[in-house]
């Protein structure tokens, strides 16, 4: 042991070697998460260097580099730090909040993204500071809920293309325009249709902006490089009748694709990204629920692909589960025992189903027996009312989750059953919202959350954004009682509960995993994201809390925490991928090598391998 230990180490020490010798970094890849402190080659000079986001340094080019890059003159003469840049970025970002709303109605967070939009235009390196030094302030401004503002109005906000755009106008031409993207090296890619933006419906080409904002995250939480990401739009029509009339949109406004014709499409554009980056991580991102599903099986074991809404939410959401039951002071190997009624159907709400039915059916055995025991801890009431086996035309992916007829009969339940009369009868330990339908947790169905069997009964009010929420944290609070868990998609303020008492509002946050997911799948060179990685990051997050604190009612860490969180599950991932014999290792470490690893030098490896906002010493060159 002490032997793979020492190898272990002297691996790290090499590691590091490499990473401070530049001799041996000019000789590698351009753009590497683990090179943020060499030198970097470029082929241009003077303005052209101040116009490019990822080299511009604006006022900390230090005197040899603007000798050296022709900028001597183009500056004012004071050569400032990186913390001195900051302090005057935030002093205009406070002061400059009001000034760039476009009228009193313009949300003050939408003013912020525009802000911050600016400066990612102007200079990456300070941006990424920015909001990795303020990651639980400007989190919720760049991802979700001010994102989905940002989707809805993208047509009147786009200034700067950012990532690329397929379309069905594309067709057959794919693989050759895939090069148009000067990187040649891309490590991951988050896509989308625009068909389904948080719940926001069909906002065609503007869903770009989520695949910008979850990519922002990415490179903030988990240290991907921002030269190596790459936010991509398919853009195949859209439903949207408003968009389709609006002479200012910048789709296609044309009905979107459906059946064979939308698949190809799908098609040609994976081949054509594996084709030229066959290392490439792909998130599928605010797929409908229609394709969510298809998409994920049919690509999910040909390349290195998952879909963020389907798994991420459902290992987010598992994680809060487990933490629930370690909140009612109980062990996590009781969460087969939990009743839990599921309001929502969709990708996210099956893609929970499952994932919880999975963590079950491995504590209980993982056989037969145990899914179908899994199977019976759940209630799932769509639009319709509850989900039986008389329901006609249903859905495929919800059938193993219809409960018997004879089993809700003893219940006093039927198909169709309201969700207030679901609670009533169930009284179940958790009511989870995956619905995307604002305040479905009526005053009728908290009240009905008051006879819980549950000593600590849970509620999860998961959909975003804000509005989407299926209820407040005070509306749980004040009707079901004090001692619930409160959680939610978006971010809520915790809630006062009197005599220094604080009722904590935990937002389940899929950023708290899928970084996590991709940095983890990166370093250890699994070629498909195995359910076996994506439950390893979700048991990692529920560990990450304190008895003290789960007890107290938190089961999810703070936003501010999320770089160590991402390291954690990323260790995790790889671990479990080392576990099934997946993984073929990451820029010259191997399979073996990553092995002997013990969990210190896991996380030191994927520590080593964040990329960190610091200006590199730029070095021209010419072409």
């Amino acid at each position: 042991m002490s032997n793979q230990i020492r190898a272990s180490s002297s691996l790290i020490r090499r590691l590091k070697q490499q990473m401070s010798n530049p001799a041996v970094l000019i000789q590698t890849r351009s753009f590497t998460p683990s090179e943020g402190q060499r030198p970097v080659i470029v082929h241009k000079r003077s303005l052209d260097i101040l116009h490019d986001p990822w080299f511009n340094k604006g006022t900390a080019f230090s005197m040899t580099e603007r000798d050296r890059l022709d900028l001597r003159g183009l500056l004012p003469p004071n050569v400032m730090s990186t913390d001195q840049q900051i302090e005057r970025f935030m002093v205009d970002l406070k002061r400059l909040e009001v000034q760039a709303r476009d009228g009193p109605t313009d949300p003050n967070a939408l003013a912020k993204w525009r802000i911050l939009n600016r400066l990612h235009d102007r200079n990456e390196t300070m941006y990424y500071k920015v909001l990795i030094a303020n990651i639980e302030e400007y989190a919720p401004i760049v991802y979700t809920p001010t994102v989905g503002l940002v989707c809805q109005n993208y047509s009147g906000l786009f200034r700067r293309p950012r990532g690329m755009y397929f379309s069905a106008e594309d067709r057959g031409e794919m693989k050759s325009m895939v090069y148009n993207w000067p990187a040649e090296q891309v490590d991951m890619i988050v896509v989308t249709d625009g068909s389904r933006i948080l719940g926001l419906g069909d906002l065609g080409v503007q869903g770009i902006g989520i695949a910008v904002g979850k990519l922002d995250l990415y490179v903030a939480a988990a240290g991907i490089n921002p030269q190596r990401v790459l936010p991509i739009m398919i853009d195949v029509g859209t439903t949207n009748e408003k968009l389709l009339k609006d002479s200012l949109y910048l789709g296609l406004q044309e009905h979107r694709l459906d059946g064979d014709e939308y698949v190809s499409v799908i098609d040609e554009f994976m081949e054509a990204i594996f084709t030229r980056w066959p290392n490439v991580i792909v998130q599928f991102e605010d797929f409908q629920s229609k394709w969510a599903f298809k998409l994920l099986q049919r690509y999910r074991y040909k390349y290195r692909m998952f879909n963020d809404d389907v798994q991420g939410t459902a290992g987010v959401a598992v994680a809060g589960l487990l933490g629930a039951v370690r909140a009612q002071g109980r062990s996590m190997i009781d969460f087969p025992k939990q009743k839990i009624v599921v309001a929502g159907a969709g990708s996210a709400g099956l893609g929970v189903l499952n994932a919880a039915r999975k963590t079950m059916a491995r504590m209980l055995g993982n056989n037969e027996s145990a899914f179908d025991s899994a199977r019976s801890q759940f209630w799932v009431v769509d639009a319709k009312g509850l989900i039986t086996e008389d329901r006609e035309n249903i859905d495929p992916d919800a059938k193993p989750f219809a409960r018997k007829v004879n089993e809700i009969s003893r219940q006093g339940l039927w198909e169709g059953a309201s969700l207030v009369e679901v609670v009533q009868q169930v009284k179940p330990d958790v009511l989870l919202g995956l619905s995307a339908v604002g305040g479905l947790f009526s005053k009728e169905v908290l009240e009905a959350m008051r006879g819980s069997t549950s000593t600590r009964p849970a509620i999860f009010a998961m959909s975003n954004p804000t509005n989407n929420a299926e209820c407040t944290p005070e509306e749980a609070f004040s009707i079901v009682g004090d001692n619930i868990i409160f959680a939610s998609g978006s971010p809520f303020k915790d809630v006062d509960l009197g005599n220094g008492h604080i009722g904590h509002c935990n937002q389940g946050n899929n950023m708290y995993l899928f970084p996590g997911v991709g940095l983890g799948t990166l370093l250890s060179g699994s070629r498909i994201i195995s359910d076996g990685m994506l439950q390893a990051a979700a048991e990692c997050l529920a560990e990450y809390m304190t008895e003290e604190e789960v007890l107290k009612g938190k089961i999810y860490p703070s936003i501010s925490s999320i770089r160590n969180i991402t390291k954690e599950v990323a260790a995790a991932v790889v671990k479990e991928a080392l576990e099934e014999d997946l993984a073929e290792g990451y820029r010259g470490v191997d399979a073996r090598e990553l092995q002997r690893f013990n969990q210190e030098e896991l996380l030191e490896f994927a520590e080593l391998n964040m990329w960190d906002p610091e200006y590199p010493t730029l070095v021209y060159r010419n072409e």
